[in-house]
């Protein structure tokens, strides 16, 4: 039987993730902006109707607003929140003057501006991880067999525990976490371990099984499973640099482990119920949280990467359809005309609202109270 946390630590755990995660995502653009002289007319935790706020001495207008699913920062020469140039504004502006305005600034600026809010999460994801590594360690497990699962496709294969994997498809294998990147996301896939035994390497062919997980509160995904267990291992504790180092190769796995997991969506490999939108988030923050601080701050890490891409991605509306923008700028050495910027805006507001219904449709269906 499963345990829920209580209701509110759901609405807790939402509000201290995803508030501070979207404020340090949005206070990025606008350091980067303030340092190149762009001034904000507004910065908000949240959109729709203002709570509360205050204007500071430079005519920033600070304030919290109704709807906490996001937030933003409205720079001089926006027309919306989505950073949409208000075009009779630039016009107003004769091109070789710099007013202040976000879209009379030079194209690499703009572009840092752009890119500095998915990098502010990035380093906040590098920076948890890099204090546990340092704090707590990280851990160091041989690639040795030291048990097998009760149903085992590595063991039905011919692997015997004391077994070294030295590769794995060809790559290289010093940690048993290598195994698992290469297991874990990817069900049903065909690999060829290269194994030591008693002095002897032995290639074994394998096909990881595809298997649907269960966590403590009932959250079930598809997974990898070759049915190994680990021999013992450690935690080792970590300097600065490398703790840093460690950090920026863990956040490089979550990402790749995002594009794939994508990637296997759109393929139709993974189902799209899959996908989350933020009553997921939501309560897989109130569960985290009901874990303990280390595991919500390590989640935490997770969801800020996972802002940082879908940020990134090319979408209209979003930071990488913005970047994809001035990319187009860059070689056709003039911006795309306003028509075109206008219906792309319109097109790209359309899929990223669709996709909100969409995940947010999903997560309900996915409740407790919706399941068979």
């Amino acid at each position: 039987m499963f345990e829920s946390p209580p209701f509110w630590m759901y609405l807790i755990g939402f509000l201290l993730l995803l508030g501070p995660l979207v404020t340090v995502h949005e206070f990025g653009h606008y350091l980067v902006g303030r340092f190149f002289g762009v001034k904000a007319d507004a910065f908000s935790v949240g959109f729709g109707k203002e709570l509360a706020g205050f204007t500071d001495k430079r005519g920033t207008r600070w304030k919290l607003s109704a709807l906490p699913l996001g937030g933003y920062v409205q720079f001089k020469g926006d027309m919306n929140p989505a950073s949409m140039p208000d075009q009779n504004a630039v016009a107003a502006t004769p091109d070789e003057e710099f007013d202040g305005s976000f879209h009379k600034a030079d194209l690499w600026k703009r572009a840092l501006i752009v890119f500095a809010g998915p990098a502010t999460n990035i380093l906040v994801a590098i920076a948890i991880y890099a204090a546990f590594a340092m704090s707590f360690g990280k851990p160091v497990i041989a690639p040795v067999v030291g048990g097998f699962s009760e149903q085992s496709v590595a063991r039905d294969a011919g692997l015997k525990i004391g077994d070294r994997i030295t590769e794995l498809n060809g790559k290289p294998v010093t940690d048993f976490y290598d195994i698992v990147d290469e297991v874990l996301p990817y069900p049903g896939r065909e690999l060829v371990l290269t194994v030591q035994r008693e002095g002897s390497s032995l290639t074994i062919p394998i096909t990881a099984a595809s298997v649907v997980r269960a966590d403590q509160f009932g959250n079930e995904g598809r997974v990898g499973q070759i049915g190994v267990a680990p021999s013992d291992g450690e935690f080792v504790r970590l300097g600065p640099l490398e703790s840093i180092g460690y950090a920026a190769g863990e956040c490089w796995k979550t990402t790749v482990m995002m594009v794939n997991g994508l990637g296997q969506i759109l393929s139709g490999e993974r189902s799209v119920k899959e996908l989350g939108g933020p009553i997921k988030i939501a309560k897989y923050s109130g569960e985290q949280l009901s874990l303990g601080i280390l595991p919500f701050i390590g989640f935490a890490a997770l969801i800020s990467i996972n802002l940082a891409f879908i940020n990134l991605l090319p979408i209209p509306a979003l930071d990488g359809g913005h970047l994809a923008f001035y990319a187009a700028e860059a070689v056709r050495r003039k911006p795309i005309g306003p028509r075109g910027q206008e219906l792309a805006f319109r097109v790209g507001m359309a899929l990223v609202l669709m996709l909100m219904v969409f995940v947010t449709a999903n997560d309900v269906i996915s409740l407790p109270i919706f399941g068979s």
